[in-house]
């Protein structure tokens, strides 16, 4: 998985509600309307999963999972577009809730329910009859993406917590960061980033240029010091959620666009 391009920032974290303006189409391969799948977490609690397959002729057999931001559920405009953007491309994406969004909660539940949230919905890929045999790759939009770094870090060590509620062995082909919250804004001290050196497999980080959560730069920095690899697509001008300001050279949909064709790309090359 690699490659080269570049694009442009918006806020999500917890400044973000629930449901967004519809999502706008997308280039590509026309898409029907995701599937609804019920995932069970723990005991008596499930969650929500949309599962956007691709077209038949376009299929590249790899199933992407995404995680929503804090402060957005899996409804939310920006997690509909992409889903639908790169299911047009020829990736079957998955979407789902956490335990908290799920039932309508503002506050993200603690870091073992999350990771176990997101372990559920990886299992339920890996045995759904229309996904079985595609590559698997992870992440999400801020949050969401935090959380699948942490399971794949968890899942490379078998003494973890993670690696024994999984119920067979999980192999992790790429992750997705759809603008990674390094720190808290403001907070550039406190780094979310000690678990990354962990991950085994290839990971790309599409960023904004003035993303508040951690710039393209400041990942770049930690990807030195600590000594993991990994590929940025900067997002020219763009904030946490890539949003661009209006006087930016190129229309906030192209912007999207880039970013999806970035990540379809990655995707869909070899691994080094």
């Amino acid at each position: 998985m690699g490659g080269n391009p570049t694009v442009r920032e918006g806020a999500e974290g917890r400044r973000q509600r629930v449901a967004e303006k519809p999502a706008r189409r997308t280039t590509g391969n026309p898409v029907n309307e995701p599937q609804k799948l019920d995932v069970h977490v723990v005991e008596r609690e499930s969650v929500t999963a949309l599962l956007y397959l691709a077209p038949r002729n376009t299929r590249q057999a790899v199933t992407i999972i995404l995680g929503h931001g804090a402060g957005a559920n899996q409804l939310s405009g920006f997690m509909r577009m992409v889903a639908g953007g790169l299911a047009a491309r020829g990736f079957d994406v998955l979407t789902f809730n956490f335990l908290y969004s799920e039932r309508g909660r503002r506050l993200p539940d603690p870091k073992p329910k999350l990771e176990s949230c997101y372990l559920a919905v990886i299992e339920a890929a890996l045995k759904h009859k229309k996904l079985k045999g595609n590559r698997l790759v992870i992440g999400g939009k801020s949050m969401g993406g935090r959380i699948a770094s942490q399971v794949a870090a968890a899942l490379s060590d078998p003494r973890s917590d993670i690696s024994k509620q999984a119920s067979r062995s999980i192999e992790i082909d790429g992750l997705v960061f759809l603008g990674y919250p390094l720190h808290p804004p403001g907070r550039p001290e406190k780094l979310r980033a000690e678990h990354l050196k962990d991950i085994r497999a290839p990971m790309l980080f599409v960023q904004g240029a003035r993303d508040a959560f951690g710039a393209p730069d400041e990942i770049r920095t930690v990807m030195k010091q600590q000594r993991f690899k990994g590929e940025i697509f900067p997002i020219e001008s763009g904030d946490h959620s890539f949003k661009v300001p209006k006087s930016s050279a190129l229309p906030q949909q192209q912007v999207y666009e880039l970013a999806m064709d970035k990540i379809a790309q990655w995707v869909g090359a070899p691994n080094d």
